[in-house]
């Protein structure tokens, strides 16, 4: 028999999915409070399992287990984790606590560790369908709402549109090559490429753009942030962005490895794109869940530096910005689901003013994130920026850097005027009190963002080893 232990954190998931929605229909008194703490036991096993897995490949070379996917998965599950934490107390306040939510959670994890297992494009796309169905309902969540079901709307119109981009694009190499598998369509994408194959990596490359919100393919993401319930919002800042991060990996050094010459300048021009964007759009953006919007297409940008250097450096690089990215967006995010004032959820950036003298340790911990994402030293942030900077450079491309360096320069401004409002401009009390479950994601985001100096090792340490087994 084949052991399935390198299956056994999907099936985990899966069947834990398929449990709490039997439960929860049957047993809708208890459904809530059942799915919120089983989707969360159910994530914690699978974590377990994943960090247990052996190598190996799995139903005939359609999945495999690699140091480079358990690094993914953890990323995917810390994600995951903290939305579902946080969004306990805010949808109950915001009546939208539907058990049928942490069930989506595990549903697009699920999707989520398929396709970043995925050694085949049928696989792939399976599991990026699966992802996507799950998180264009949780966007409408709030369905009473006109801004959520809108949003849900515009995600799954657009969404629709890349999984047809990047499925014609799978059929473009399918057809140029014979093979969906990705060790075969490497080998024969080592000697003379067709180039109907390049025109399908081209489609490739733009469907997977669209799910880390790189620009210019980034045009659902502000609206989404916005329209969706903060604590979707807070999901679709993290284990999505992680996990379509390591899928472009993926797939661009794995079956697409021999094109690098030729996806390379492709990806420059996204990283390049999207800092542009995410520093110059931001600048007058009055809500804070659009800033951070556009704050995440600006990171994918940075971490698309590493990325195009097409070295093991610029891909550990990469996967440590995406590490400290995670982190920091769960933590921001927390710090907008805790602004309430007289029960109700603040959002503009206005409203923010005198925060600093009522709830300081919520502000402390708001200004730590925007100092982390703005790259301001000694913070993880400016690590992470440095890591990729370097790789850049020393795979020659230094043009890259800069760019990157005056984007950041440019995108610091936005940052610094939420911090600024926060402790310098007067407002009207009434801040509530957030809940322990917030406290708890803000307090420990900003320990992880402050401390990561002090013991940057076991970071460092697996993104390389992941970065290696991505290579082979």
């Amino acid at each position: 028999m084949i052991s399935i232990s390198p299956f056994l954190p999907a099936l985990t998931l899966g069947l834990g999915g398929m449990l709490l929605l039997v439960l929860g229909v049957s047993a809708r008194r208890v459904a809530l409070q059942a799915a919120n703490g089983g989707a969360m036991l159910v994530l914690l096993c699978a974590a377990a399992a994943t960090l247990a897995a052996p190598d190996g490949v799995l139903f005939n070379g359609l999945l495999k287990t690699t140091l480079f996917t358990r690094f993914a998965d953890t990323l995917i599950y810390i994600g995951a984790f903290a939305a579902l934490v946080l969004s306990f107390d805010f949808n109950r306040k915001e009546g939208i606590g539907r058990f049928e939510y942490p069930v989506l959670v595990l549903f697009a994890v699920l999707g989520m560790v398929v396709m970043v297992s995925a050694n085949d494009l049928m696989s792939l796309y399976v599991g990026f369908e699966l992802q996507s169905l799950a998180l264009y309902i949780a966007a409408a969540l709030a369905r009473d709402s006109l801004r959520s079901t809108e949003a849900g709307l515009k995600y799954f119109v657009l969404g629709a549109l890349a999984s047809g981009l990047l499925l014609y694009g799978i059929s473009l190499t399918y057809g140029f090559t014979g093979t969906t598998s990705f060790p075969a369509i490497a080998g024969l994408l080592g000697g003379a490429v067709p180039t109907g194959a390049l025109v399908g990596l081209t489609f490739v490359v733009v469907g997977l753009a669209f799910k880390i919100s790189a620009a210019p393919f980034h045009m659902w993401t502000p609206d989404v942030y916005e329209g969706a319930p903060t604590s979707v919002s807070a999901l679709f800042g993290t284990a999505p962005k992680a996990a379509a991060f390591a899928l472009f990996l993926s797939v661009l050094t794995g079956p697409f490895g021999p094109l690098l010459k030729e996806w390379q300048p492709l990806i420059v021009i996204l990283a390049v794109l999207s800092m542009a964007l995410g520093a110059i759009a931001a600048i007058v953006q009055t809500n804070i869940k659009r800033l951070l919007a556009y704050s995440s297409i600006g990171h994918m940008g940075y971490a698309l530096i590493g990325f195009a250097a097409g070295t093991a450096a610029g891909y550990q690089a990469s996967l440590i910005y995406v590490a400290l990215y995670v982190v920091m967006s769960a933590g921001a995010f927390a710090c907008v689901i805790a602004f309430r004032r007289n029960g109700r959820a603040v959002e503009t950036i206005a409203d923010l003013a005198g925060l600093a003298a009522e709830r300081p340790g919520l502000a402390l911990g708001l200004a730590i994130f925007m100092w982390a994402m703005a790259g301001i030293p000694p913070l993880s942030g400016f690590f992470g920026k440095l890591y990729v900077f370097l790789a850049a450079i020393d795979a020659g491309l230094l043009p890259l850097a800069i760019i990157g360096v005056l984007t950041s320069v440019i995108g610091a401004f936005y940052y610094l005027r939420v911090i600024k409002v926060m402790y310098f401009d007067a407002g009207q009390p009434g801040f509530d009190r957030a809940s322990p479950g917030v406290n708890f994601i803000i307090g420990l985001g900003a320990v992880v963002t402050v401390l990561f100096i002090a013991a940057p090792s076991p970071l460092i340490s697996a993104a390389s080893a992941a970065a290696r087994a991505l290579m082979g």
